[in-house]
C-alpha cells in the first residue's frame, strides 16, 4: 500500500500527478496520469496528449487516498528499478 512515507519506493506508473512548481513556467499546473518513466523523465497522459516531462527542477503533487503528497523531482531521479528497491 502506497503511503506518504513509502511513495518513493513504489511504482509511480498509474498515479495521478500535477506539476505545482517548475523552472519552466509553461508546464506549471500540468496534470495527468503517469504512463511511463525513465531515470530522468515521466511520460504523462494529459488532456492535451502525452507529454514527456523531466523529473528534476519540478515539484510534483501525487494524490493518493484523498491525500496530497508533494515531492521534489530530485528525489525521484533514479531508474524506476533502482528506486523501487530502496527500503525506507
Amino acid at each position: 500500500m502506497i503511503t506518504k512515507e513509502n511513495i518513493i519506493s513504489h511504482e509511480l506508473i498509474g498515479l495521478k500527478t500535477e506539476i505545482i512548481d517548475s523552472s519552466n513556467k509553461e508546464i506549471l499546473g500540468l496534470k495527468g496520469t503517469i504512463i511511463d518513466e525513465t531515470k530522468s523523465m515521466f511520460v504523462i497522459d494529459t488532456s492535451i496528449g502525452y507529454k514527456k516531462i523531466p523529473k528534476n527542477h519540478n515539484k510534483w503533487k501525487f494524490s493518493i487516498q484523498n491525500d496530497d503528497i508533494i515531492l521534489f523531482g530530485s528525489s525521484l531521479c533514479k531508474r524506476p528499478f533502482d528506486r523501487v528497491r530502496i527500503k525506507f
